[in-house]
């Protein structure tokens, strides 16, 4: 809606209808005749009026948009317009609700229009109308999860948010925009989600901890709690005695005791304190140890350092400060808390914003001859990335060029891969750039265990930057990683590394 203060005039996208096919004929009427008629401004045609449609399995032009026209007018002024001048033309009225009810001209507000204009104009052609709903491609039936949710980061389609679904075994990206009448929308889906630059977002009601998470995430709470209340060397073997006592049918109440009358009062009292939430997630490890015996000496078999990012901290941190030290046989342990945003999406209100979620990030310091390296544990995720050697290990860094034949013409194109260069630049850096601070290290020897880590050396003088760079690189390979809707099987060997809510 428009509105002259001046004049007092109120301006409105009125839809006019005509007859099928002469869509252009009455837009170049009105546009002829605009410039002698006051009131009527502007008249827009749309540029696509057929629009493939898929119903089921199958895909067909079909008329989306055929016999209209939206003119920004007065009401007054366009019904005198199509009475002189065009007699087969009027304007839809919306449907009486009832009997009494008076019938009212068919608008669409200024902002909805805009937004219709921008779809017909720019993507009608690429994208593939759907019949069911929206809401109908949230969650994958087959799988029992919730379909990815993300957010196109630039071109015709920048800031539309939407479902990647699988469509004829290709992914697409569902998404709704809107439709030529007031309060309607279109479901569509662009074929080849492939061809987007998307950002994942994080569902704030569907995405749910996997089991392997909550394991580790109970697992890595008990191991935290030994090392934070000093069992130093113990930590391990008390850590599977703990978990097969709890197996064995021992209450957390019954082993708090027996740890008191052990002498071991700083753990009991550690116990003591668990919150409800904490003290599900031991026992379901338990539960799970107790029908899978042997799980967690097979799972757990080192636990000298706990994984990157981890959701508690193991040790208290003092008022104030937002680091703690931990001492431990062979090395210095630091954790250090660490907040990071994430983007998320409500899907049942159809809106987005912003989350920050607390973690504590895990860093060892060793001395050397000529002064420090400091590390993080990477281990189940890089001893992937170790085991894919040669040319598929060549292939997941770089990713991009293939040659193609073409009869008897080899060419060479450009394929985009699910490649750690083009998903996970922070990461292809730090494996290929001779001159990266931060290196990976096979097999590290860290006391009698060895781990896959990421590392940094430094000078003792420059350990607190060189540490804030090793906790700003491994951060950022994490979120990338997380926000990419490719390298999904890297997001699952990355809960060995961030320990994600």
């Amino acid at each position: 809606m428009l509105f002259d203060k001046l004049n007092s005039v109120d301006y409105r996208w009125y839809l006019v209808r005509t007859k099928p096919g002469r869509e252009r004929e009455l837009c170049s009427l009105i546009e002829r005749g605009k410039g002698s008629v006051r009131n009527i401004l502007e008249v827009y045609c749309p540029t696509h009026t057929r629009v493939c449609v898929r119903r089921g399995e199958d895909e067909r032009r079909l008329p989306l948009f055929d016999g209209y026209v939206f003119v920004l007018a007065t009401q007054s002024a366009l019904v005198e317009f199509l009475r002189v001048n065009c007699s087969d033309a009027y304007l839809r009225y919306n449907r009486k609700r009832t009997p009494d009810e008076k019938a009212t001209a068919c608008t669409i507000p200024e902002s909805q229009m805009c937004a219709f204009r921008d779809y017909n104009e720019n993507y009608a052609d690429k994208v593939i109308v759907l019949e069911r709903p929206y809401t109908d491609y949230a969650f994958n039936a087959k799988a029992d999860v919730p379909n990815e949710i993300v957010r196109v980061a630039d071109g015709p389609l920048a800031g539309q948010k939407g479902y990647i679904c699988r469509f004829h075994r290709k992914k697409g990206l569902v998404f709704r925009v809107q439709g030529m009448l007031p309060g309607s929308w279109l479901t569509v889906t662009y074929p080849n989600v492939s061809d987007l630059h998307v950002v994942r977002l994080h569902n704030a009601e569907g995405d749910r901890l996997t089991v392997g998470t909550e394991r580790g995430r109970a697992a890595d709470l008990l191991v935290g709690i030994l090392q934070g209340c000093g069992c130093g060397e113990r930590t391990q073997s008390l850590f599977y005695e703990l978990t097969e006592c709890l197996a064995a049918g021992l209450s957390l109440e019954a082993l708090r005791k027996r740890l008191q009358a052990l002498g071991e009062n700083a753990l009991a009292d550690r116990l003591a304190g668990l919150s409800a939430k904490e003290a599900e997630q031991l026992v379901n490890l338990a539960r799970y140890e107790r029908d899978t015996p042997g799980y967690v000496r097979e799972n757990w078999p080192k636990v000298s350092l706990r994984p990157f990012l981890t959701p508690t901290s193991g040790t208290g941190l003092e008022e104030g400060r937002s680091e703690a030290e931990l001492r431990h046989p062979d090395f210095t342990e630091t954790v250090r808390r660490v907040d990071i945003t994430e983007e998320v999406y409500y899907p049942s209100r159809q809106e987005d914003g912003k989350v920050t979620t607390t973690y504590y990030a895990h860093i060892g310091m060793m001395e050397e001859r000529e002064g420090l390296v400091l590390f993080a544990n990477w281990d189940g995720f890089l001893g992937e990335y170790f085991l894919t050697a040669g040319k598929a290990n060549e292939k997941l860094v770089s990713g991009t060029v293939r040659t193609v034949c073409n009869g008897t013409i080899f060419t060479e194109t450009e394929r985009l891969m699910e490649s750690f260069r083009n998903y996970a630049p922070t990461l292809y850096k730090v494996l290929t750039d001779s001159d990266s601070a931060v290196r990976t290290v096979q097999d590290f020897k860290v006391g009698e265990d060895t781990l896959n880590v990421f590392a940094i050396r430094s000078s003792v003088r420059e350990k607190e930057a060189a540490k804030d760079r090793l906790v700003e690189t491994c951060v950022r390979i994490c979120t990338e990683i997380n926000t990419t809707s490719h390298l999904a099987v890297w997001r699952r060997y990355l809960r060995t590394v961030w320990l994600h809510t």
